[in-house]
């Protein structure tokens, strides 16, 4: 198999950890590149993930922010495994002790976890993908925006909050539960539209059908953020027009035997 390694480079650990899983998958007869910085870190020759990336799995060591970044950064979905190096990790699968014997198992065809995303268009441009969420949030403090949702076209709803959070099912585990909303199984595909703080009670987060194209308007002149899986940040303003369908392209995890509900339990329930 080609595989590429991806790491968060902030740290150590997780650099000395990708080099020693560098070798040890080239001493199984794989081919083996690293992502650019951690490339830089170990001095090797980089590749790009966004420039006509080919490889059969990526390896990324780090936290949910280091795989939902890798994600974010491929212009074609590779499979994807995590080694937790952060804290709750709930993407990342494979935690440390484990991960050499998990590695070492693996073989093509790979057994693969699709993951619903998905894309948003911001006054009819697109500004791609999330795998957990887009959310709107005012950029000033204490200051209330108004949204109003409209679902195929039709209206359903008007209110008056914080901000507003568009997530999937993979997403319901991270800002939208936080949120209050619903913890949704990984394997359904539908979006989550919650509320953040919303100035009446009755503003309920709504859980819709993953075929529906979604039109959220801002009527607010106040300044607000649109932010994508917590990495990448657009200011809108005044009659913003955002446009969120299902995304024809999953992000595709390999599927080591961890049941979403296993992972409900270790790691959100026991925290």
């Amino acid at each position: 198999m080609k595989i590429c390694i991806v790491s968060r480079i902030d740290y150590k650990e997780p650099v000395e950890l990708a080099q020693s899983i560098g070798w040890m998958l080239r001493d199984l007869g794989h081919e083996v590149v690293y992502e650019q910085s951690v490339a830089a870190e170990l001095g090797y020759t980089p590749v790009s993930l966004s420039e006509d990336f080919s490889a059969d799995l990526i390896v990324v060591l780090g936290g949910d922010g280091s795989v939902l970044r890798t994600i974010r950064m491929l212009d074609r979905q590779v499979p994807v495994v995590g080694i937790n190096q952060g804290q709750v990790g709930f993407l990342t699968d494979i935690e440390r002790d484990k991960a050499e014997e998990i590695l070492t198992s693996l073989s093509l065809p790979l057994p693969l976890d699709p993951r619903m995303r998905i894309s948003i268009e911001y006054n009819g441009r697109s500004v791609g993908s999330a795998l957990n969420e887009a959310v709107i949030v005012t950029s000033r403090p204490a200051k209330i925006l108004k949204f109003e949702v409209f679902i195929n076209g039709k209206q359903i709803d008007e209110f008056r909050a914080d901000g507003l959070i568009i997530g999937t099912p993979t997403g319901s585990t991270a800002y939208a539960m936080s949120a209050g909303g619903p913890i949704v199984d990984s394997t359904i595909e539908a979006m989550l539209l919650v509320p953040l703080a919303p100035y009446m009670l009755s503003s309920r987060p709504y859980l819709i059908n993953s075929k529906s194209e979604v039109e959220i308007r801002l009527v607010s002149v106040k300044p607000a953020l649109l932010v994508i899986d917590g990495q990448d940040q657009y200011e809108i303003g005044e009659n913003a027009r955002l446009l969120i369908r299902k995304s024809s392209q999953p992000a595709l995890f390999v599927d080591v035997g961890r049941g979403f509900f296993d992972k409900v339990e270790q790691k959100l329930r026991l925290l």
